[in-house]
């Protein structure tokens, strides 16, 4: 099974967890603890648990912070980049945004 072939399987495996259309930090968090985002077994908080260290990635601009992600996701995670105007992005974004306030 290829790669993007793996990532459809376990988009559809969370796809309750993830239903289209639903933006939120809550889902942004789902995201970040999910495996699905890469094919190595990382997620964001293998490297960041409990969003260590993106207390100031908070305050980016949007653009420079989806670039961010998208680079983590691509190089940390193996995975592909997620389309700017997406939904999963803007949960993501939300979600970081969320540990400016800690």
């Amino acid at each position: 099974m290829n790669k993007m072939a793996l990532i459809v399987v376990a988009l559809a495996v969370m796809a309750p967890a993830w239903a289209a259309g639903q933006v939120s930090a809550e889902r942004g968090k789902e995201l970040f603890e999910s495996t699905g985002l890469g094919s190595n077994h990382k997620s964001c908080a293998s490297c960041h648990p409990k969003g260590n260290k993106l207390e100031s990635a908070a305050s980016y601009q949007q653009p420079r912070l989806e670039k961010i992600v998208n680079m983590c996701i691509q190089q940390m995670l193996a995975g592909t980049p997620l389309p700017p105007d997406s939904d999963d992005m803007a949960s993501l974004i939300s979600y970081l945004r969320s540990f400016a306030h800690r």
